[in-house]
């Protein structure tokens, strides 16, 4: 009598929105992998049996890519193409209720904080015992390590809290576990994120904890670069600076979103800064650590923001010369104390120029900090190889969002996922041409 050939169900998982979300989809991944089911994180492959989509809410052009890819799914299992789609995330969470009025054909909605749930879809129980083998998506040379989940600021245009709660902080043992586990897969750099990183450990050691946390990551055998990201800028924990000073493997970069400059925006956006507390936030973080590169992400277009308070923050940026920079634009966001409180009375356009216009002052600053650069020598951590060129990154760059280190590949030979000293030959606006060191 022959053996029934029992097929394994294909699981795909697609993650849309930030990083965090993408550490989510690979606490799934790992989920179900490690109880024998053969799930992927965006193959590509055709047909799979299910699909989870786990989805971004933030502004409003990520809920409508997330709308977009639900709806491309629904439309495949009516097709026959596909036979579950389960959706998770952000949006998921925010408007499960009417998301399952309007698009009836998806299995099942799961908010933030459901994976449980997600998983006994599988007939499958969470195991904590796999937080220490987390699968990473892509490139295993640098991963994500969420530290935190949720958010306790007020800030007057997020819907974080609404979809991802209070701030919680995860032990320090469970993220040096994990970041063991990473480093024996061969991860060279952690980049810690969190909604609020500076908030760390304020809910589980009564303390803000990042510091220590620091410390002990950076014991971690095989990690060389430990790069910080969302750092909010009031109640900033200074001691985190000395062991920036301390530990070699910890870069010196920080990610400090500070959204504005003005003191009238800034108030409104609830963010409880003036210019004058982040002028003297910023020059102490220099003062302490020499040489640091400092991104931030900026918001134009908030309710309040007049001809006045935009020239302001163009004054600040020209005249703190950050080393990264990202602007977004204001959305009303359904829920917040702005989308409740004040009326978005700033046409898109408007909103759009000055978005605009920030990035040119910062493409002028970039531009003369790169070619500052020309003729030094510097340690770049190899990413990916294509069309006989190697883009790496320095120790003041995150992967995707900063500069990138074009390498000519020449008759060298590189390992994607190794260090090299590189000489810059050419600075671009964005990005450096460097030759191997010989």
């Amino acid at each position: 009598m022959k053996a029934r050939n029992w097929k394994k169900e294909k699981i795909e998982i697609v993650t849309l929105g930030c990083s965090k979300n993408l550490v989510d989809s690979e606490v799934i991944l790992t989920q179900l992998n490690g109880q024998g089911l053969n799930a992927k994180h965006e193959s590509g492959e055709q047909n799979p049996d299910t699909v989870i989509i786990n989805t971004c809410g933030f502004i409003e052009s990520a809920k409508e890519e997330s709308i977009d890819t639900i709806l491309t799914y629904s439309k495949a299992k009516e097709q026959g193409l596909v036979n579950r789609v389960f959706v998770t995330g952000c949006l998921s969470h925010r408007y499960k209720d009417e998301l399952r009025e309007q698009i009836p054909e998806i299995d099942e909605w799961f908010g933030t904080a459901e994976v449980p749930k997600l998983l006994r879809e599988f007939k499958i129980d969470y195991k904590k015992e796999l937080l220490g083998e987390r699968m990473v998506t892509g490139t295993n040379h640098y991963a994500y390590l969420k530290i935190s989940e949720g958010c306790d600021r007020p800030c007057s245009f997020c819907a974080i809290p609404l979809m991802r709660g209070k701030h919680r902080s995860f032990p320090i043992e469970d993220l040096v576990l994990q970041a063991e586990s990473l480093a024996r897969k061969g991860t060279r750099e952690l980049l810690l994120i969190a909604q609020d990183s500076t908030y760390y450990g304020l809910d589980i050691y009564k303390k803000r904890n990042l510091a220590e946390l620091l410390r002990n990551l950076s014991d971690v055998n095989g990690i060389d670069w430990i790069r910080l990201h969302y750092a909010f800028p009031h109640g900033f924990p200074e001691d985190i600076l000395e062991v920036m000073n301390e530990r070699p493997n910890i870069c010196n970069y920080i990610d400090i979103p500070l959204q504005h400059a003005s003191t009238n925006v800034l108030k409104k956006m609830r963010r409880g800064s003036t210019l004058d507390s982040t002028r003297a936030l910023l020059e102490r973080i220099r003062t302490n650590v020499p040489g640091i590169g400092i991104r931030t992400t900026l918001m134009v277009g908030h309710p309040g923001e007049g001809e006045q308070e935009f020239q302001e923050l163009c004054d600040f940026v020209k005249e703190q010369k950050f080393h990264r920079l990202g602007v977004f634009t204001y959305s009303d966001e359904e829920g917040t104390y702005g989308g409740e409180n004040f009326k978005d009375e700033i046409p898109q356009k408007i909103k759009d120029e000055r978005a605009d216009a920030v990035m040119g002052i910062q493409e002028e600053i970039s531009l003369e900090r790169n070619e500052a650069l020309v003729g030094k020598e510097m340690r770049v951590l190899v990413d990916s190889f294509e069309q006989e060129s190697y883009f790496g990154r320095t120790e003041f760059d995150s992967p995707e969002v900063d500069n990138e280190v074009i390498i000519s590949a020449g008759d060298k030979h590189l390992r994607v996922g190794d260090f090299t000293n590189v000489v810059i030959t050419e600075a671009q606006p964005f990005d450096l041409i460097a030759k191997v060191k010989s």
